[in-house]
């Protein structure tokens, strides 16, 4: 296994436990005024996965594939 599976599997990781937010379901603070808290946290989390699963796919999709 090569070094950069060894920290895609850690991303993976860190982000299936960062997935479980429990820390701001009881929290009223509003980012920028006008977001709740836990909805930025989302947000933040979604661009974190979408980045993820972009450099999984072009990093390991099969060459093959790809050509047409």
């Amino acid at each position: 296994m090569n070094p950069f599976n060894k920290w895609i599997w850690l991303a993976l990781v860190v982000l299936l436990l960062l997935h479980h937010d429990f820390w701001f379901w009881d929290s009223s603070y509003l980012v920028g005024g006008f977001m709740p808290i836990g909805l930025a946290y989302h947000v933040a989390y979604s661009i974190a996965v979408t980045i993820t699963w972009v450099v999984l796919t072009s990093k390991f999709w099969p060459a093959d594939l790809s050509q047409e």
